[in-house]
């Protein structure tokens, strides 16, 4: 991508209003424009970053054997009514509305009341089973507290995963493997996460499991021990801050400040039951399917990869999910011999499959191009200007890192094939 053709313009301040880093870095770099507060459009390098999350999650998703498909937004009201969530737990937060016949409508908070009735037509005996299907779907909850940017929204992107099982058994080891799935993608995300056991709600008297990251900003408390990982929501610990730990008895329990960014739930048989959503065992008799869902806050996860990859003068993107693996910094783009041989570097290194973004802006100093480059915050930094030119030399830094490189061209897609 060419910078002078991209939808792009950083803004000189942080936006006045925004106290959560990621949103005062990625409003100002350009990734995300604010509508209303917990309402963002994703411009060309956030939708970017967001496809390569998604990209991640999918592979991970697939690998399970997990099926992907797409549910709707829009969800009437008699099937919130059948699992008694229209007046319950989730009222409050939801966007519901008549359309022009009167019906009650709401805006999908969740997908649990549309994937079990859906599964019914599918699912018949227990030869079907387990089956697993996932998707990513824009979500919608009217948040009193939409703040600290994309961490918290009203409209927002998640990946949902639901199983089905015949059995407790069954369930236990899908739910085993998708716990260490997820510990991947977000290893893959350059995220340190920790499965933090926590209440199961109104789904199961078992422990579920929420991923959480340490930052500053996070809204949870959790009680964790840094030697074994071992790790609860503050909410249902029995330990406290400074006492051993209970599983592995050598390490300290901290706590902590923590984001969610991924949960797991044993649904158990509640939206089955309600739904009539059953099969039928070898015997012939009817059992209700069993049931887990598995959430991943594609946006959040964004937002809190910000929070923990920055520097002072911007963004520092993980190699995984950075729009671009390079930004090539044209510097002094009215000598046509020198806008030439950026043309070639940067041709050269598409051509060999090397994600790049060129900042051949003119009328931009190079004082605006180094500094729109640290805040947006790709992995490498390539420069030419004349002072390298003449030296035949391509000058490459890491953003992370103070170590400079000098290269050749014939030495740049070697260096970076090998990264």
């Amino acid at each position: 991508m060419r910078q002078s053709e991209l939808f792009f313009k950083t803004q000189a301040d942080f936006p006045k209003d925004e106290l959560a880093v990621n949103a005062r870095f990625l409003i100002r770099a350009n990734f995300i424009h604010k509508l209303m507060a917990g309402v963002y459009s994703f411009l060309p390098l956030g939708l970017k970053v967001r496809k390569k999350i998604i990209g991640i999650i999918r592979e991970e998703m697939n690998a399970l054997g997990a099926n992907e498909m797409a549910m709707p937004a829009l969800q009437p009201r008699s099937i919130w009514e059948a699992t008694g969530r229209w007046q319950g737990s989730l009222a409050q937060i939801m966007y519901k509305f008549k359309d022009h016949s009167g019906k009650d409508i709401a805006l999908g908070p969740t997908h649990e009341e549309v994937i079990a009735p859906l599964a019914r037509t599918i699912i018949e005996s227990y030869q079907e089973l387990p089956i697993a299907l996932y998707q990513f779907q824009t979500k919608f909850r009217d948040e009193p507290r939409a703040k600290s940017g994309i961490l918290r929204g009203r409209e927002f992107l998640m990946k949902d995963l639901y199983s089905f099982h015949a059995d407790l058994d069954s369930l236990d080891e899908y739910y085993e493997r998708v716990k260490k799935t997820y510990q991947k993608i977000f290893d893959r995300c350059g995220l340190k996460v920790f499965a933090t056991e926590a209440s199961g709600g109104d789904f199961s008297k078992e422990f579920s499991h929420e991923f959480m990251t340490e930052a500053e900003i996070g809204e949870d408390e959790i009680i964790l021990c840094r030697l074994c990982n071992f790790a609860q929501n503050k909410e249902i610990a029995k330990s406290k801050h400074g006492a051993a730990c209970p599983k592995c008895k050598s390490g300290v329990l901290d706590k902590i400040k923590a984001v969610e960014i991924g949960n797991i739930f044993k649904l158990g048989t509640k939206f089955s039951e309600a739904t009539k959503l059953s099969y039928k065992n070898k015997e012939g008799d009817l059992k209700p399917v069993v049931m887990a869902s598995y959430g991943i806050g594609v946006d959040r996860l964004m937002g809190t990869i910000v929070e923990t990859h920055h520097d002072a003068k911007g963004i520092i993107w993980p190699e995984s999910i950075a729009p671009f693996k390079t930004h090539l910094l044209l510097i002094g783009v009215d000598d046509n011999a020198l806008q030439k041989f950026g043309n070639e570097v940067y041709n050269d290194l598409v051509k060999n499959g090397v994600e790049v973004l060129y900042d051949d802006r003119d009328r931009i100093s190079a004082g605006e191009k180094f500094f729109d480059a640290d805040l947006i915050g790709m992995p490498w930094r390539i420069v030419i200007s004349e002072k390298t030119f003449v030296q035949n030399k391509i000058e490459i830094k890491k953003r992370d890192e103070k170590e400079t490189k000098f290269l050749k061209l014939q030495e740049l897609v070697k260096f970076f094939n090998k990264q």
